[in-house]
């Protein structure tokens, strides 16, 4: 494990970052969206409406359409201005480890409630003074969180690949990150969250990782999803977090992990942080 020394109080500065990622009550106002008997998602009223409009079926337990026209339907709710196209297919499960059932375009799964994969990676530096972190800045011209701050890698799992070989891929595109590097990203955490905001509902689960780096290591933006890379100390990190929106929304849970496991919180508060994080979400 992961450890540094002493500890900083203010826990509630950080679970305000969790409350705000598991904002959602479900089922609310929305609806069971099912592809075929399986449930996948929550819409609200009026999308299940769209979807029956394009051959789905309002039942007293939501809206159910066919797996092999899934795809399909959503992308004629985005020709119908509901929700972004943004032709990068996501896998869709009834279960986060089950079996594929169909797939969805990745604009159109805050609209339908599905869950999504990503995967995040602390890119850390053990230096005399304790751990480090590299952040990045996202670009200015990012859709969602521009200009705030990040891991040294993430994103979305996209279909057919497993949370893995997107972290590969993303390392390699993103920052550099060469393949021998990477191979010693060790798994810690799995992190879920069910969000509203303003594109609809956000089901998410982030496969979490730690790689220690050596410390002549230096990422490079390749890709132009991150401005800039800054190896930063984990403590000023965990005070940016608890003082600031400064990072975006769900790299907060993925840096209070850390800051758990790396032994950096008050040992009387840190269970009610470990408990909010791993909470069942919708």
């Amino acid at each position: 494990m992961i450890r540094d020394c002493g500890y900083i109080a203010g826990m509630d500065d950080l679970m305000r970052h969790i409350a705000a990622c598991r904002n959602a009550a479900l089922p609310g106002r929305r609806v069971p969206l099912r592809l075929g008997t399986e449930p996948v998602g929550w819409v609200l009223p009026d999308i299940a409406a769209a979807l029956a409009a394009l051959g789905g079926t309002v039942d007293g337990g939501g809206v159910a359409v066919p797996a092999d026209r899934f795809y399909g339907m959503a992308r004629q709710l985005a020709d119908q201005g509901l929700c972004r196209f943004r032709d990068e297919a996501f896998d869709v499960r009834a279960a986060p480890d089950g079996r594929v059932l169909a797939q969805v375009d990745r604009g159109a799964v805050p609209l339908l409630g599905v869950q999504a994969e990503g995967v995040h990676l602390n890119g850390l530096v053990q230096r005399p003074d304790g751990l480090w972190v590299w952040v990045a800045r996202r670009a200015a011209h990012k859709l969602l969180d521009p200009g705030k701050l990040d891991h040294l890698v993430g994103g979305g799992v996209p279909a057919g690949l497993s949370p893995w070989e997107t972290l590969a891929k993303e390392a390699d595109e993103e920052a550099a990150v060469p393949p021998a590097l990477i191979a010693q990203a060790l798994p810690v955490a799995k992190l879920s969250y069910a969000m509203d905001y303003a594109q609809g509902l956000r089901r998410d689960r982030v496969h979490c990782y730690d790689l220690l780096l050596p410390e002549d290591f230096v990422p490079r933006p390749r890709d132009g999803e991150v401005e800039s890379f800054e190896l930063r100390p984990l403590r000023a990190v965990l005070d940016e977090v608890r003082r600031t929106d400064a990072y975006k929304f769900n790299v907060n849970l993925v840096l209070i992990d850390l800051f758990l496991r790396a032994g950096l919180l008050d040992a009387a508060e840190a269970p009610r942080l470990r408990a909010a994080l791993d909470a069942p979400s919708g």
